[in-house]
């Protein structure tokens, strides 16, 4: 029997996947250079980031996303994103609004298998 925070761990690493998938097929600047095994290592490296990290970050920084009625959790999705590209440099995205739309597509992709794992 598979604990409740592995299945989490494994979905959101698939979404991750999933996310960066539709961002290197349909936006030119996002590149993730090599095969499909680094493919896979950049999807590790970002789900573990959205497991691990953006809790922390989402409790540090509740007070403004009150304020902004909840738009600042899309700056943490981008962080997350940016500090992937940092630690894993076979993932290149370049500048701001790519970073914006392949935070947008994971965060998507993230929402759709939750859902569908409930």
């Amino acid at each position: 029997m598979k604990s409740r925070w592995s299945t989490r761990l494994i979905a959101q690493i698939i979404a991750a996947g999933l996310g960066l998938w539709l961002a290197d097929r349909y936006l030119s600047a996002v590149e993730i250079q090599g095969g499909w095994e680094l493919f896979l290592k950049a999807a590790v490296v970002i789900g573990c980031l959205n497991f691990f990290i953006r809790p922390i970050l989402k409790i540090i920084s509740l007070p403004i996303r009150i304020l902004t009625l909840g738009l600042f959790s899309v700056i943490i999705d981008m962080l997350m994103i940016w500090g992937a590209t940092y630690l894993y440099p076979a993932l290149v995205i370049p500048w701001f609004w790519p970073l914006f739309w392949t935070s947008i597509l994971v965060g998507l992709s993230t929402a759709v298998i939750s859902f569908i794992l409930k």
